[in-house]
């Protein structure tokens, strides 16, 4: 904090009260600057200062799609700080209800399409290398580490199967599309003029068209009827893909929700376990009923599905 107050001083904000704001699942932490009736957002990612530069560059392709992005004022790259625009305090999470989901959902929705003309190139590529990567999370620290199995020979099988055809069907729908790969309800925020402000989006990739759907409409935080989501789905595929089945396009967004959950159920433990997160731990139970659910309605997953249950029961 010294650091910081020092750095302000150098700045036109050396005046402005200094409060935490928040902290994420990575090492970044924020403090909100406010004088008066002004504030303003200081990231702090001084433990891990190699994301300001990809947080900057991809700042730039989303506000020139029109997305409504932070805007940045200060930057010190060398000690890690960024000061930006402040979205303010309500996420999208807390403003979602039975009544009002799908409304809000749309909107997001809306803010997806935008994103997707962004410029995705030279962004990292989500290959079947680096899908499979995330999905051998699971495996490694939920299913090893967190519940204690030691998988035979048959089970890793099973697993490497399934996994397999999930890469292969999430391959299968367009690629080369702009993924902000963390695209939830905590991370939209609802302002007070009603629009939506993006956060969060610098591990952005280059990869399939249904991943920020499958992040917004099957949040590991919040969750609403399936038939009313499906709903969704197509309200997307309608604006998106409007020559590709009903079925077809399901089942995209179902495997690239399998692809999803199976990294996020290890990403959750390692988070517990490595980091001394615990907070996510309750998020645990809803990310491995969507893994569940969708495995067990393809001829494919189906025995993934049976060998998560016995697994976790």
């Amino acid at each position: 904090m010294d650091k910081i107050k020092t750095w302000l001083q150098t700045t036109q904000y050396a005046n402005y009260s200094l409060t935490i704001a928040s902290a994420d699942a990575s090492f970044r932490k924020y403090y909100r600057l406010t004088q008066a009736d002004k504030s303003y957002l200081l990231m702090d990612s001084s433990l891990e200062k190699e994301s300001l530069a990809p947080f900057l560059d991809v700042t730039k392709r989303l506000s020139q799609a029109g997305v409504n992005v932070p805007k940045v004022y200060e930057q010190n790259l060398e000690s890690g700080y960024l000061i930006i625009e402040d979205f303010g305090n309500m996420h999208l999470l807390q403003s979602l209800t039975q009544q009002n989901f799908k409304e809000l959902y749309k909107k997001a929705i809306d803010e997806i399409f935008k994103m997707q003309r962004a410029d995705a190139n030279s962004l990292p590529l989500y290959d079947k290398t680096f899908l499979h990567f995330e999905m051998d999370l699971m495996q490694e620290w939920y299913l090893e580490k967190k519940l204690g199995h030691s998988l035979t020979q048959k089970e890793v099988h099973t697993l490497n199967k399934a996994l397999d055809s999930i890469s292969d069907v999430v391959l299968r729908q367009p690629q080369n599309i702009f993924v902000h790969r963390d695209y939830h309800s905590r991370n939209i925020m609802l302002r007070e003029d009603g629009s939506l402000g993006i956060i969060d989006y610098q591990d952005a990739m280059n990869g399939a068209l249904t991943y920020d759907l499958v992040s917004l409409l099957k949040d590991c935080y919040i969750s609403f009827d399936r038939e009313s989501i499906l709903q969704l789905v197509l309200y997307f595929r309608d604006r998106t893909s409007p020559q590709t089945s009903d079925a077809e396009f399901i089942k995209w967004f179902d495997f690239m929700g399998m692809q999803r959950h199976i990294k996020v159920l290890g990403i959750f433990s390692r988070l517990h376990l490595r980091d001394g997160k615990d907070g996510y731990l309750k998020d645990i139970p809803l990310t491995l009923h969507y893994t569940l659910d969708a495995a067990q309605r393809y001829d494919e997953t189906k025995e993934l599905s049976k060998l998560l249950k016995r697994l976790t029961r």
